[in-house]
Order: C-alpha cells, then structure tokens, then sequence
C-alpha cells in the first residue's frame, strides 16, 4: 500500500542488458542503481584530478535530479537529466588524459561507470515506452478495474443503507468490510488516480450502482502531478454535478496532511515537495466552502490527522502519505459520522438542468 506508486517499477532486471519492456528498475534498486553512479562518479575524480575540475558541475547536476527522482521515481524529465550527465561526465573521462599507470582498480570503477550507463538507459527507454503506452491507453480511467464487479453488485436494498467511496489508493487500501460490518458500503477506490480520471468513472463505478449517498477522497495524486488547484476544483464540482442530478448525496473528504518524518527510512516519502502543505490547505478551505454553498456534507480528515506543525501525525502513516491501521481508526468515526450526517438531510429536487464544471447545460429530454 505504502509503495503503490512505485508499483510500475517492479519489475526484475536481467543481468545483461534487458529487452527495455523489462528494464524498469524496482523502486529501492532505482535509487541504489543512481546513489552508486554518484559515487563512482566522484570517486573517479580522486584518481583522474583533471576530472575533479572538468567534472563537478556534472556531478551536481546528477546529484540534483538524483533528488528529484528521490521524490518522483516516475518523472521523465530528472531521469533523462540524470542520464546525460552520466552520459557526459564519462565523455569527458574519456577526453582527459588519465595518469601512468592507471591501476585495474581504478579502470574497474569507470568499466562499472560504463555498466551503470547502459542500465540507465534501458530504465529510461522501459519509462519512456510504459509512459507512452499509458497515454495511448483505450482505458484512461481504468474502467476495467471494477467492470465485472460492477456488473455483479445486486440493486440496493431498501433496509439498507448504500454508500459508494469513490477515491485514490488511501480508499484502495481501506478494507471497508472490516471498519464497517454489515454495511452496504461499496470501494471505488484505485491506487494512483486523480480527480480527472474519477470523474471519467462515474457512471459506471457510482451511477450505475444507484447509492444513496457518494463520499469523494481525491486530490492528493493531482497535487503531486502539478494539476493546478482549479482543474481539481472543476472535477469535484463536475463529480459533484452528476451525483447530484442523480439525486446521490454528496460528502467531500479533505485531503490529508503528509509528511516527511519518515524520509530517512526511504527518501521517497519525503512528501512535502510534491504535495506542499500550503497547497493541500488552499484546496480543503475552498471544499469546505464549495459544500456550504451547495449543502454537500464536508468531511474534515485532514484537522484530526495533522500536528502541530502542520503535518501528517508521524503515527498514523508508515510512509507520510498513506493512513496505516492507526490512521484508518481515525478516519472510520469521521466517515461515519459525515455519512449519517448527509443520510439525514432531505433530498433536493431533482434539478431540470445539468450543473456540468459550474455551468448550467440543458438536458435532452
């Protein structure tokens, strides 16, 4: 659960050079493959001095998108910066004239060097290829996922209680069943997703299943990807829209807080850079907002889960980012409480026009 997002690198390499559909490099074995080209690369320096001089800034550079890859494994962009400067630092190896004699120890760092050069490679053209295939995937939003359960889940009945929880990977992993027994509440949750690709699930994981009540937990996987606040904040009016001409009672989660605390065990949960604190406050105030203006029922995770310096109690998650048994236990009451909350509220009329993204379209008869 902690490592979802890392999930697509989970793939074993070959000793040789793999074919590149299999050279994706794991999450941990990524960030060892680059820390140890960092230290061949400044090691190499103490035995070539030319390089020391020639090739420091190279160095910086590796050592900088080595930081970002820390944070976002999947990033394209400080991949490739990473790989040419590996790429350039050993054309320039190659350039200055080295010293006489040049040890076989010494040789053997710049040969693993060279080693190091064609693993990244392969990594970067498997990422290249997997994010190419995703773009030009026939299912963006991943409808396949629930599809045949979907298609499976008998109509609610009337005695009790139906609730969808459509969300990212914190519902993915929420085993629902066990926080709420002999309740008809239904996961929609799937690791990694933004709000874009919720909306674009609607029908089929929420519509289709005729709850009384939705409860919505997104935005935290948009924060990360650089989605501006108003793009978010246009989905979640739009997912809100559609349940509501459904005549689905809406409850809009706050995104959680994150945190850093536990970078030291893996430099990938340092969260903050991806997600800043102040960013995850903006989109809160304005949902809380949004839900007193349109009378939705506003769940407020995010008060009961920070500390007092404005992130994720170090606690209730293992990596920052995803709630762990102590979290869930946390969350539960909350989400409980909100549903019986919005369950109380008589329900609106069905309106005679579609609200779609804030504006007002006719509806065809």
């Amino acid at each position: 659960m902690k490592k979802f997002w890392l999930a697509c690198f989970a793939i074993t390499l070959s000793a040789q050079q793999p074919e590149s559909g299999q050279a994706l490099l794991a999450g941990r074995e990524l960030l060892d493959t680059y820390q140890r080209v960092i230290q061949l690369m400044e090691s190499t320096t103490v035995s070539v001095p030319e390089l020391a001089r020639a090739g420091a800034p190279l160095i910086e550079n590796a050592r900088q998108a080595f930081t970002n890859v820390r944070t976002t494994p999947a990033d394209a962009v400080s991949n490739y910066a990473f790989l040419t400067n590996l790429r350039a630092y050993l054309a320039l190896s190659d350039a200055v004239p080295k010293p006489f004699p040049f040890s076989i120890e010494e040789q053997k760092q710049f040969n693993d060097l060279r080693d190091a050069l064609v693993r990244t490679e392969s990594h970067f053209r498997a990422l290249i290829e997997l994010k190419d295939r995703q773009l030009r995937s026939p299912d963006r939003d991943n409808l396949a996922r629930y599809g045949e359960m979907d298609s499976r889940t008998p109509p609610a009945q009337a005695d009790k209680l139906r609730v969808v929880l459509l969300g990212d990977s914190i519902t993915d992993g929420w085993r629902l069943n066990e926080y709420f027994p002999d309740r008809d509440f239904i996961n929609r949750g799937i690791s990694g997703q933004i709000t874009g690709q919720m909306l674009g699930r609607m029908e089929p994981d929420v519509i289709k299943l005729q709850p009384a009540i939705m409860l919505v937990l997104g935005g935290t996987n948009d924060i990360a990807r650089g989605v501006p606040v108003s793009t978010i904040e246009d989905n979640l009016t739009a997912i809100a829209d559609l349940a509501e001409f459904h005549q689905i009672k809406v409850i809009l989660a706050s995104v959680l807080p994150v945190s850093d605390y536990h970078k030291d065990v893996n430099p990938s949960y340092e969260m903050t850079r991806t997600r800043p604190p102040a960013t995850i406050r903006a989109l809160n105030d304005w949902m809380k907002a949004f839900c007193a203006r349109r009378d939705f029922t506003y769940l407020d995770y995010y008060s009961q889960m920070v500390d007092a310096d404005g992130y994720l109690k170090a606690d209730i998650a293992d990596d920052g980012l995803h709630p762990n048994g102590q979290g869930y236990r946390i969350m539960a009451p909350l989400a409980l409480a909100a549903i019986d909350k919005a369950a109380a509220v008589e329900p609106a009329p069905k309106p005679k026009k579609h609200r779609l993204f804030g504006k007002s379209a006719a509806l065809l008869p």
